[in-house]
């Protein structure tokens, strides 16, 4: 019996035993584990890395096209929200006071003062010192600042009365409504607008006055017209008297030139670019009340429309030397 008990111990460790080997050769043991666990974490960590990569990089172009949008529907989109509606007659109630409506009557201003030094001088032909310096003179086409300074200068005082007068009956206005950066935009692009296309068709003209600047104002009120139709009291009215004005000048401007063969030291094309710049940037920049569909299709193909004539036009200025020197 006493054997047979140490038979049966025997048998019971090495069943132990067997059975501590399995385990350790199906399980692995601490420093397997360890290294097992290191290069898991290590996979993990790559793998996060690449998603939080993937991620900030989402993050930063959802912003960036969050801010684009937001611009363009600080333009585009109307101010109304889904409880209120604009109805006609809504345009003229937002004409304010404040802030008050003064940058045309600062631009207006200088040039008065700046006509008056040339005219202290006995200059009033745009001859004067302070001419000579802004005028656009197509043989300084380098001196870039001329393509806008030329607005500061006048060929005598019923030349300066006509667009002090304009400018002003205008921009005044419009600035009530829709704020002074918005009318100098406006006013800065029908100037820039004018001597750029002055400067291809006609390249030994000389440039003076603010008549690019009034034109754009002209057609800046056309845009508003358009864009704020059903908010505007009146609006096919203020149409057809624009539109008027505009048929009138140019009518006069062709019978003149074409018919009475009448030799004017007036910058048709000037004016023309000038109307052009004014609508275009007018549909872009000024307030629209209330955004529709077909406004914002509108609102795109005057931006595009604008931006791609003026690049043209600075670029065939800038490159195109041998138009300037066989003309």
């Amino acid at each position: 019996m006493a054997l047979r008990h140490q038979m049966d111990k025997i048998i019971s460790f090495k069943n132990v035993f067997l059975i501590v080997s399995l385990n350790v050769s199906l399980y692995p043991g601490p420093s397997e584990m360890w290294l097992k666990t290191c290069k898991q974490i290590d996979s993990y960590k790559k793998l996060t890395s690449e998603i939080d990569r993937e991620t900030v990089i989402k993050i930063y172009i959802k912003k960036v096209l969050d801010c684009i949008k937001k611009f363009i529907d600080y333009f585009v989109q109307s101010r109304s929200t889904t409880i209120f509606t604009y109805t006609d007659g809504t345009y003229e109630e937002e004409y304010s006071c404040w802030p008050p409506a003064i940058c045309m009557i600062l631009i207006s201003i200088a040039e008065i003062v700046l006509f008056c030094y040339d005219a202290a001088q006995g200059k009033t032909d745009a001859t004067g010192p302070i001419a000579q310096i802004f005028i656009y003179n197509p043989h300084k086409r380098q001196e870039a600042w001329r393509f806008l300074t030329y607005m500061l200068v006048h060929v005598g005082v019923v030349h300066l009365l006509v667009n002090l007068l304009v400018q002003l009956f205008l921009g005044v206005p419009l600035e009530m409504v829709h704020r002074w950066w918005r009318v100098v935009l406006v006013y800065l692009a029908g100037v820039a607008a004018g001597s750029l296309a002055t400067s291809l068709t006609d390249p030994k003209v000389y440039l003076a006055g603010a008549s690019g600047g009034v034109y754009a104002l002209i057609a800046a009120h056309i845009a508003t017209i358009i864009m704020n139709w059903a908010e505007m009291e009146f609006a096919i009215i203020q149409l057809l008297v624009f539109l008027l004005l505009a048929a009138v000048d140019v009518g006069t401007a062709v019978y003149d030139r074409y018919w009475r063969h009448l030799q004017q030291n007036i910058g048709y094309v000037a004016h023309l670019a000038g109307a052009v710049a004014g609508l275009l940037v007018g549909i872009g920049v000024l307030r629209n009340l209330e955004k529709r569909k077909w406004e914002k299709r509108l609102w795109w193909a005057a931006v595009v429309l604008y931006f791609s004539l003026m690049i043209g036009g600075v670029l065939a200025n800038i490159f195109w030397t041998s138009h300037f020197q066989t003309t």
